[in-house]
């Protein structure tokens, strides 16, 4: 049984990115992979967890209750600078059960996959106005700010009930708390700005409740079943998730469709429903835009494979190199819009996989069966080495996207 030690030569962890191939895993990720699936990796913080590089091994991490996602907890991965453990919790996301549980309940009901749909007819009218925008507009343009960006956020702020008028602040902000290179001091910063946003907003909402989910919570606050401050960081992390990683998916799903002609043709040539939401799901298995991993630390030794991870040691699950695994998924470095990838885990596993998967679903099934029908000359207009890779962030994407047609 293996119980390596940490070591002063593990590989830094993220690892960079090969710009000949920008939607692939690092080389290096790939390597560990395939040489050794779980090993010490040496992180921003000065430590070295464990790296779990696998599916089923993901999976089995994921699924267990020894393991915690409360970055309190000594041995917790912890990003140098990150705002985990500081006082400033992204609610439930960075709780264990029975909290965890009990937080989540309250806003599962909005992101039912039956709630979702209904929101379909607006999702598309959302879009179909911003494509309207894009046609009578001037070229090129950057898909990131004129589309990426406000499909989620139009969309999440209806569906909180935030004023669209305030998106700037909650992007701006949002980006602040994702970005790597940020200091403690800009995500703390960050964090208190969208909390004291969302925490004046509730206060309304309690006084005026309207039909949205801060309203919800608003009067949960007043049952004595939420205080403001947990309402509030719900809040935070619901509008945070709710247009950050979606619109990172818009644009660098745009940009690999753009990559591979051969498979948005298939896509244009098989526009019915069923298609563009298989479609969407090997997009996300291919791209798995959260590239810092998934962070735990071990409350109890634990055997995974062959490697025991003993209580206290940091473990980081790198579902983007999980959704590469062959012995998963045929061929797996190739985009395919033919195959099933429904097994994906993109969003994670477990009881802490994304509670917004079907919001995020359904807005990508509406972009990618929607943007290139209606402009189905749609390309790059710059090079792709002068394209603006997201290197510098827990979730990746592209900081720009000129386009033409």
């Amino acid at each position: 049984m293996t119980t390596t030690a940490p070591s002063d030569t593990a590989p830094s962890f993220p690892m960079e990115r090969e710009g000949r191939c920008p939607f692939d895993p690092p080389p290096s990720a790939r390597r560990i992979q395939h040489d050794e699936p779980i090993t010490r990796v040496s992180i921003s913080n000065g430590t070295t967890p464990w790296l779990v590089t696998r599916y089923d091994d993901a999976r089995k991490v994921l699924a267990d209750s020894r393991v915690s996602s409360d970055p309190s907890k000594s041995g917790y991965p912890a990003q140098a600078g990150g705002a985990e453990g500081q006082g400033s919790p992204v609610s439930f996301i960075l709780m264990d059960d029975p909290d965890h549980a009990r937080l989540r309940r309250m806003v599962t009901a909005p992101f039912a996959v039956k709630r979702i749909e209904a929101l379909r007819p607006r999702v598309q009218k959302v879009v179909d106005d911003l494509i309207d925008g894009l046609l009578s507009g001037p070229q090129p343009v950057d898909l990131v700010e004129a589309f990426a960006l406000p499909v989620p956020s139009l969309v999440i702020c209806e569906l909180l009930g935030v004023p669209y008028a305030d998106h700037d602040h909650f992007q701006e902000n949002s980006s602040a708390i994702v970005r790597r290179t940020s200091t403690m001091d800009d995500r703390r910063a960050a964090l208190g700005a969208l909390s004291t946003y969302l925490t004046q907003l509730l206060e309304k909402k309690i006084e005026a409740p309207e039909e949205d989910l801060l309203s919800d919570l608003g009067a949960r606050v007043v049952d004595g079943e939420l205080t403001l401050d947990e309402a509030s960081q719900m809040g935070v992390l619901l509008l945070i998730a709710g247009h950050e990683t979606t619109a990172n998916m818009i644009a660098l799903g745009t940009l690999a469709l753009l990559e591979h002609p051969g498979e948005l043709a298939t896509l244009q040539e098989a526009p019915e429903p069923s298609h563009v939401a298989s479609a969407v799901e090997e997009l996300l298995r291919y791209l798995t835009i959260l590239h810092a991993g998934r962070r735990r630390v071990a409350t109890a030794d634990i055997e995974i494979g062959d490697v025991t991870i003993h209580e206290g040691d940091g473990v980081i699950v790198a579902a983007d190199l999980g959704n590469r695994d062959e012995a998963v998924f045929e061929d797996p470095d190739r985009l395919d819009l033919t195959r099933n990838p429904r097994a994906h885990i993109a969003f994670g596993f477990g009881v802490h996989q994304c509670l917004g998967q079907p919001l995020a679903r359904m807005e990508l099934q509406v972009v990618y069966g929607t943007l290139f029908r209606r402009i189905p000359t749609l390309r790059r207009a710059v090079e792709l080495d002068e394209i603006p890779f997201k290197t510098d962030g827990t979730v990746y994407g592209v900081y720009e996207l000129p386009v033409a047609w």
